[in-house]
């Protein structure tokens, strides 16, 4: 063995003995059996801590290193593979350009790994926010995730920028000096954010609530970074700016507990005073015995005599403020009151004109 061992070491292929091209592809083996074993210990591991813990804050961290992990094996193995090999540098400068390649390597493994915990504490507090009763945080969380991931990538570009060989205190003092313009061109942005910030401090709306402006009206599906979208009645999808979005006017029509019913009913002018009192108080009798009709507040007025009939005021609100539900309660009303003026022989009025038609005598 050790003859074999002596005579390989003295045998040259590409001016690398052949016992370090034996070692290379040892340890590559190695690695690749290694990454399988550690993947496996995670998954493991995994397992014990959820048995043994009830938050799920161990598994998101395990979840998002695991396949970061296993690469950085593969790196370690490689670059541990490189420097047995150890190539002549006037013939192949490999060990070095390895070493650089490793580094950047390693830095892009690490931010794949936080960006996959973002991700990771981002769903999990994003189900955490959704069992809650305050609509804030349903926001804030998503909100908070995106602005990590940002601050995230550019420390990452500066880090990977650092080891490239650019000078970092370089590329900061261009920015001090390009500051200015750059805030310039990046005023509409930076509105935009802190528009986002208020909306989501003072709470005007949140997703899901049917808002109503002077430009359009519709149900928010998401508050954004840079704008807010809107699905309109049409169906069409309205992204609006946060900045203007802020300064705007809002009718927030969720907002309400109920809905308001405000009609008149029109009888003619045949209808007589009895007849007129029989219909104001089954009228209101049928909106007080209705149970989707809030009790709280109601009128029932004869209130006007119309150029062409007999005005009835009414004004209630329905207990739920779902449309659907809220159409329903306004329908059964309506047929209600139709019965009721039927059985009295009243009948609606419509706008009618009534001409007279005088003959001159003729001496």
């Amino acid at each position: 063995m050790q003859a074999i061992w002596t005579q390989l070491s003295d045998t040259m292929f590409l001016d690398i003995p052949l016992t370090r091209w034996v070692l290379t592809a040892t340890i590559i083996l190695a690695t690749v059996i290694a990454r399988t074993f550690v993947l496996a210990a995670f998954q493991r591991l995994s397992q014990t801590l959820a048995a043994r813990t009830k938050t799920k804050l161990d598994d998101v961290l395990l979840t998002a290193a695991e396949r970061p992990v296993g690469l950085l094996v593969y790196v370690l193995g490689i670059l541990l593979a490189v420097h047995i090999l150890n190539p002549p540098a006037e013939v192949f400068p490999l060990v070095s350009i390895a070493d650089s390649a490793g580094r950047i390597i390693s830095i892009l493994v690490t931010i794949w790994f936080l960006w996959r915990l973002l991700e990771g504490l981002s769903a999990y507090f994003t189900a955490r926010a959704q069992e809650t009763e305050s609509a804030m945080d349903d926001q804030l969380v998503p909100f908070i995730g995106k602005t990590l991931k940002i601050f995230l990538v550019l420390t990452g570009l500066l880090v990977l920028a650092q080891n490239m060989g650019y000078s970092i205190s370089g590329l900061l003092a261009s920015l001090g000096i390009g500051g200015i313009a750059i805030a310039m061109a990046a005023k509409d942005t930076i509105a935009n954010v802190f528009g986002s910030i208020m909306i989501l401090v003072d709470r005007p709306f949140t997703v899901g609530d049917w808002v109503k402006t002077s430009e359009f009206e519709g149900v928010v599906e998401e508050i954004g970074f840079r704008s807010t979208k809107i699905r309109t009645f049409e169906r069409t999808l309205v992204n609006v700016p946060n900045s203007s979005l802020a300064n705007m006017v809002i009718d927030n029509i969720d907002a309400r507990n109920e809905r308001r019913i405000k009609m008149r009913i029109g009888l003619t002018y045949d209808t007589t005073p009895a007849q007129m009192d029989a219909a104001l108080q089954g009228i209101e009798a049928i909106i007080s015995n209705h149970p989707g009709v809030d009790q709280s507040y109601k009128l029932v007025k004869f209130d006007e005599f119309a150029d062409s009939s007999l005005s009835i005021f009414l004004y209630y609100f329905s207990s739920s403020k779902v449309w659907a539900e809220y159409l329903q309660v306004r329908q059964e009303v309506n047929l209600e009151i139709m019965h009721l003026l039927e059985s009295l022989q009243l009948e609606f009025a419509f706008p009618t004109q009534t001409v007279h038609i005088e003959q001159e005598k003729t001496q």
